[in-house]
Formats: C-alpha cells, sequence, structure tokens
C-alpha cells in the first residue's frame, strides 16, 4: 500500500515539472530568435527569417497555455491521490515563476521587438529599450511577490474559490494572448482579415507593454478575483448562465483571433474597473446619517 502511494505521488511532481520544461521551452525559443545564425534545428525549416520569427513567436506564447494546463491539473491530480505537501507548493511556485512571471515577460520583449516595422530596438541604449526592459523586469518581480504572497496565505483546506489580486497564470495568459491573436489575424487565409490586421503591428508593439505593465500591477494589488473555472463549471447554474456560456463558446470558435484576448483582457481588467466605479460611487453617494 505505502509503494502504492509512493507511485502515485511521481504524478503530481512531473506534472508540475511539465510547467517548468514549457516556461524553458518559451524562453528558449524567443531568445534564439534573436540570433538569426543560430536558429533551434526545427525553426530552420520554417523558412525566412521572418517566417522563423513568426511561428517561433507563436510556439513560444503557446508553450505558456500549456504550461497553465501542466499548473492547472498537479494541484487536482495532488488533491485527488492524497498527496498534497509544501514540497509540491513551493515546487510549484518555483515553476510558476519560470512559465508564468519570465517567459512572458521575454515575449513581451521579443514581439515588440519583431511584430512591426516600427524600430523600437534600432538603437542599443535608447530610453524606450531600456524602459522595456524595465517593465519586463517589473513583471517578473511582481509575479514573484505574488507567489510568495499566495503560498504564505493560503493553507491546504483553501477552496479556492477567489484569489487576492490577480493569479500569475491569469496575468500571463492575458500577456501571451496579444502576440498569438496577432500572429493568427495576419496568417489568416481570408485576404481580407489579413489587410485588416497588418495596421494594429505598430500600435500592438505599444499596447503589449502597458498591458504587461497593466497586469503585473494587478498581481499584487488586493482586488479579488473568482477562480475562472470554478465559478463557470463548478456548482449548480440556472438556465441563463448555460445560455451565456454556449454563446460564449460559439463567438470563441467563431472569432477566436480576438475573442480570447478579449475575454482575458475583461477577466483581469473588470474587477479593477468595477470597483473604481464603486468606490466613486461611495464616495458621491451622501451617508444617510449625515443627513
Amino acid at each position: 500500500m505505502n509503494g502504492h502511494r509512493k507511485l502515485f505521488a511521481v504524478f503530481p511532481t512531473m506534472l508540475t515539472l511539465g510547467n517548468l520544461v514549457c516556461g524553458f521551452g518559451s524562453i528558449t525559443i524567443s531568445a534564439k530568435l534573436v540570433q538569426s545564425d543560430n536558429t533551434l534545428p526545427f525553426l530552420a525549416l520554417l523558412g525566412t527569417t521572418a517566417a522563423r520569427e513568426g511561428q517561433g513567436l507563436l510556439i513560444a506564447a503557446v508553450l505558456i497555455y500549456v504550461a497553465m494546463i501542466f499548473d492547472a491539473f498537479d494541484g487536482s491530480v495532488a488533491r485527488l491521490t492524497n498527496q498534497t505537501s509544501e514540497f509540491g507548493a513551493n515546487l510549484d511556485s518555483l515553476c510558476d515563476i519560470v512559465s508564468f512571471g519570465i517567459a512572458p515577460a521575454f515575449l513581451m520583449l521579443q514581439f515588440t521587438r519583431i511584430s512591426a516595422p516600427h524600430a523600437l530596438w534600432e538603437d542599443p541604449g535608447s530610453h524606450l529599450q531600456r524602459l522595456l526592459f524595465v517593465i519586463a523586469a517589473l513583471y517578473a518581480v511582481c509575479a514573484a511577490l505574488r507567489l510568495a504572497r499566495f503560498n504564505s496565505e493560503t493553507d491546504e483546506e483553501d477552496s479556492h474559490q477567489e484569489f487576492s489580486g490577480l493569479p500569475s497564470p491569469a496575468a500571463a495568459s492575458v500577456v501571451a494572448s496579444i502576440p498569438i491573436s496577432y500572429l493568427l489575424l495576419v496568417r489568416s487565409p481570408d485576404p481580407a482579415v489579413v489587410a485588416v490586421a497588418e495596421w494594429p503591428g505598430q500600435a500592438l508593439q505599444l499596447v503589449l507593454p502597458l498591458v504587461t505593465l497593466a497586469v503585473a500591477c494587478l498581481m499584487v494589488s488586493r482586488i479579488r478575483y473568482v477562480h475562472a473555472v470554478n465559478h463557470l463549471l463548478r456548482g449548480r447554474r440556472g438556465r441563463a448562465h448555460m445560455i451565456k456560456l454556449v454563446f460564449a463558446l460559439a463567438v470563441v470558435y467563431w472569432q477566436h483571433e480576438v475573442a480570447i484576448p478579449m475575454i482575458l483582457c475583461w477577466y483581469a481588467f473588470a474587477p479593477p474597473i468595477r470597483s473604481l466605479f464603486e468606490l466613486v460611487l461611495r464616495r458621491r453617494t451622501p451617508d444617510p446619517s449625515e443627513l
């Protein structure tokens, strides 16, 4: 019986390490895009430099989502097999800082460098280049602080129905969704979609760093976020909730290039906007006791 339990304890750990490998792979592929004369072997098969860069960025961004899948299942498997431990929690956070802290920051830098003709990186050491590095470093720092705070404030019996601050996987998904959306649009078989998608490239170079900085601040905030999967899929829901979910999935299938980043940005930015609106409303509404 003890041998059976030890055998199961390996599986959650392997899932956690799979998260780490995906994050490391994302960083490695993004880094190799800088070295046009020393690309990874499979990237060299993609043809021109532009094709390698675009496909490489897409693979690097998708690997962040694969890391999220590993991260979503390792804790569930550990709880299912009754193998939760402090070791597993610490290992999970160490892997998360690579996949959801460093990899998205590095992806943002690389996408900003090669996504559009506006040459932000032509002048090495420029103020704009240094600003981009600062934003990327701040994102990684905030992700580390968010993960450390989560470990220190969460116990094993926590139901994870809500989070204090934007979870680091959600922040990483927002950052990774923008390069994926843009690359899918410019590679669309519909010429009209490609023609419309060409102009956002320069704008996205400026938008993505700002989005990265915003989600970094939200990670270390105290704004409450619901657990998206638990909120949508668990528990008994009414017919209206099911209809909304079905329509949302239909829209994602129809316009997945733009629907997914919009949904993720809504999850990240709707709670702080709602909190700000409620704060302004409370300040403008007179207290009945003072009338």
